[in-house]
């Protein structure tokens, strides 16, 4: 039985934490804040309660697989899954309104056929037919397997320039982005989309990760092939449950936490991490260290030296400090939650590049405020949420600059920002503003102070493509015994890939760091 350390409890390091404990280890969590989760936070307030981080779930057989592996109880056991349907409803400036059903590839079709005119439907078809052979080219290499030392094949973008088709898998599809060279996700949305509204739906799935669809490869299209196929689901309770969920797992595997713990130091005996130091001066000694922050926060553990190896993926300079964050605002509302209304809804901008100009940058490095962002707005039909049946709890989530290049401390001008995000919200709430009993604002300074995120970025999933610009550092580290988890390491963000990195680092752990992942 080997001693585990994990610092940090976010969902990546306790997916770590509760399959290192089933395999026999003695694992011992250090959490620098005062509960789990890390970003799946929530917030309560007079009868509501409001998730802080995602509000719904995609891949959920990372989370099945987790549970039957940890214990008796399935996922389903330990939470009520939802599935959301429709899975999302659009709203666009000109008026469109285009409802999407959940993991049906013909609703799909026929919705927006109906919406935008005969031929968009079998246009968005072909478009994610390809994104499917991304799909089978990178599951595995993206999402199954820890992040191979020929990483660089990666870099190559693998979705087929249409309409040709591609031969072989790794060698046949990476690298064929067409003749004047890999196309990004906007170019591919304008090409092959025509209609603005279909493009704008496309490059929506890459927004709400983050990321900027004009430099994004086209391999970023996997992003709305992933939702269609597998479903997008909701946990009763709202995602927090989730979070508690997996809490309780790795307690009743005897996994022990110590919340108010920071780490200050990584321990390195005879060239191995040998346990960590915390800020009471206290050493906790261990065979192998699990670090779920952020790996450019490491240095400082280790004595000024950077965690990655010779050759392997490492962030951009500024990379996690320059990645977008959310604004959110909590909207506690009277009277009952309509028959028929969408789960999420997302208010498209009328103008996107103005959007990607304020998210992202213009290229001179100014990013001014959008006056109409796109916002995603999620009204769980959730009696747990709200006090009672007369009383509606309702989300609204909007990507905007990370805190650094935007004050978000300024109270003032995030209170401006989010009436932006409420004005928007109208045309999926008529009457909002009267059924408005309170709202509260969380920005991305806001997250920053709560999970430790540099300017309160919230990371993105890998991608294939760009050079390997979307691929997070591996697993393993240069020093041995030392392993990363969470959204900021292979293989990125969001609540799926971080479940996916704790399985990679307890199979490095338990079978050695030559496996290469479950067949």
């Amino acid at each position: 039985m080997a001693r585990i350390v994990v610092i940090g409890s976010g969902m990546g390091a306790m997916a770590a934490a509760a399959r290192l404990a089933v395999a026999g280890h003695r694992v011992v969590v250090y959490e620098r804040g005062r509960t789990h989760g890390g970003g799946v936070g929530r917030f309560a307030r007079d009868g509501f309660r409001f998730d802080t981080g995602p509000g719904l779930l995609h891949l959920p057989a990372v989370y099945r697989d987790l549970f039957v592996k940890t214990g008796k109880q399935t996922l389903e056991q330990s939470v009520e899954l939802i599935q959301v349907d429709p899975a999302s409803r659009h709203l666009f400036a000109d008026g469109t309104d285009v409802r999407l059903p959940n993991a049906s590839r013909a609703g799909v079709l026929q919705a927006l056929d109906g919406a935008f005119g005969a031929g968009a439907g079998e246009r968005w078809s072909d478009l994610v037919n390809r994104a499917r052979e991304v799909w089978d080219a990178t599951r595995r290499p993206l999402l199954e397997e820890p992040l191979r030392a020929d990483w660089r094949v990666l870099g190559r973008d693998p979705y087929p320039a249409a309409p040709v088709r591609r031969r072989g898998r790794l060698g046949g599809l990476f690298g064929r982005g067409g003749a004047d060279g890999p196309p990004t996700l906007a170019a591919v949305a304008r090409r092959e989309l025509k209609d603005p509204r279909a493009a704008a739906l496309l490059e929506s799935h890459a927004l709400a990760h983050g990321l900027d669809p004009r430099s994004a490869p086209a391999a970023a299209t996997v992003l709305p092939y992933i939702e269609q196929t597998f479903g997008t689901w909701y946990v009763r309770g709202g995602m927090r449950a989730l979070a508690d969920a997996l809490h309780e797992r790795c307690r009743q595997r005897k996994v022990e936490f110590h919340f108010g713990a920071e780490v200050t130091g990584i321990v390195e005996k005879d060239g191995r991490a040998a346990g960590v130091e915390l800020a009471d001066g206290t050493v906790a000694e261990a065979d192998a260290v699990v670090s779920g922050i952020d790996p450019a926060l490491l240095p400082p553990l280790l004595g000024g030296q950077a965690p990655w190896r010779e050759g392997d993926v490492r962030p951009e300079p500024g990379a996690g400090g320059g990645t977008p964050g959310r604004l959110t605002v909590f909207l506690a509302l009277r009277g009952a939650r309509p028959e028929e209304t969408a789960h999420r809804t997302v208010v498209h901008a009328p103008d996107r590049e103005a959007e990607l100009a304020a998210v992202f940058g213009d290229g001179s490095g100014l990013r001014e405020p959008c006056p109409h962002p796109t916002v995603t707005v999620l009204r769980p039909d959730d009696p747990t949420v709200r006090p009672d049946d007369g009383h509606e709890a309702v989300t609204l989530t909007a990507v905007v600059a990370p805190h650094g290049p935007v004050d978000w401390t300024d109270g003032a001008a995030a209170e401006q920002d989010a009436q932006r995000l409420i004005t928007a919200a109208e045309a999926a709430i008529p009457g909002l503003r009267d059924r408005m009993l309170w709202h509260e604002v969380r920005t991305p300074a806001d997250t920053g102070a709560q999970t430790g995120a540099r300017g309160g970025a919230v990371p993105g999933p890998v991608l294939a493509g760009a050079d390997g610009a979307f691929l997070r550092p591996a697993n393993v580290t240069r020093l041995p015994g030392l392993y990363l988890a969470g959204g900021w390491a292979h293989p990125g963000g969001g609540l799926a890939h971080a479940g996916m990195s704790g399985a990679l680092v307890a199979g490095l752990i338990v079978e050695g760091e030559g496996w290469r992942g479950s067949q």
